[in-house]
């Protein structure tokens, strides 16, 4: 069985779990997984020294991940998140807390990001202090399969090509309990490890894991670089 068949098998393992034991809605095959308890697990992120001395959070904009970029603009930190499938010009959106003109329950919501946040380009980004990814399973090693898109893994080498992020920058992932694996998960080069899971009743600290991959190129199909710009204009420049 090839690599993606046997991550795919993971993840519909996971979601019919997450289905069986009505821990998400109904229908969450191919999404990142909105768990119950998501509410929890960004209060009990709160309290970890990591988002305390965060100043700037890059969070996705999955729904899962939506109480966590609430508390993000409550506690008057600097938001960052990527514009749909990186296609704009300028892929990132940044929400400032500060100037909001909506409460931060309704300004976190991706479709009032798309609408009143400002647009930036990497070279417009601070450095990232914390970096809030959703998965669909993760296991204890930090290893993280996502809906397999492959998204979360370009905003994290793009970030960390343009020097936003480091080896050191902290990786957190948000998660119900059935979504932590006890068991090893397939993984490829240009996937990136997570170093903290949060769920709603716990946290855990990853084991140290390989150095966070940059862009590899040969992952990269021809039609994914030319959709993404920010791509597409190292290709050029290069």
């Amino acid at each position: 069985m090839q690599l993606q068949q046997v991550k795919q098998a993971f993840r519909e393992r996971v979601w019919d779990l997450l289905e069986r034991e009505r821990a998400v809605p109904l229908g969450v095959a191919g999404h990142i997984p909105d768990f119950m308890g998501s509410e929890m697990a960004a209060a009990r992120l709160a309290e970890h020294p990591d988002w305390q001395a965060a100043r700037v959070v890059k969070a996705v904009p999955d729904l899962a991940q939506l109480p966590v970029r609430i508390r993000a603009l409550e506690d008057g930190k600097k938001l960052y998140m990527a514009s749909p499938k990186l296609a704009a010009q300028k892929p990132f959106y940044h929400v400032d807390a500060k100037s909001l003109t909506v409460p931060p329950s309704e300004a976190a919501t991706h479709r009032a990001v798309a609408r009143l946040a400002q647009s930036v380009d990497l070279d417009a980004m601070p450095p990232i202090d914390l970096v809030v990814c959703g998965s669909v399973a993760v296991n204890r090693e930090g290893v993280r399969l996502g809906k397999g898109a492959g998204y979360a893994d370009i905003e994290v080498a793009l970030l960390h090509e343009a020097g936003l992020i480091g080896q050191n920058t902290r990786i957190a992932t948000t998660v119900h309990s059935l979504q932590v694996l006890d068991e090893d998960l397939p993984e490829t080069e240009h996937d990136f490890r997570v170093d903290l899971i949060i769920t709603p009743d716990d946290a855990f600290e990853c084991k140290p894991g390989r150095s966070r991959p940059g862009i590899v190129w040969d992952h990269l199909t021809p039609e994914v670089i030319a959709a993404i710009p920010a791509l597409a204009s190292r290709v050029h420049s290069g």
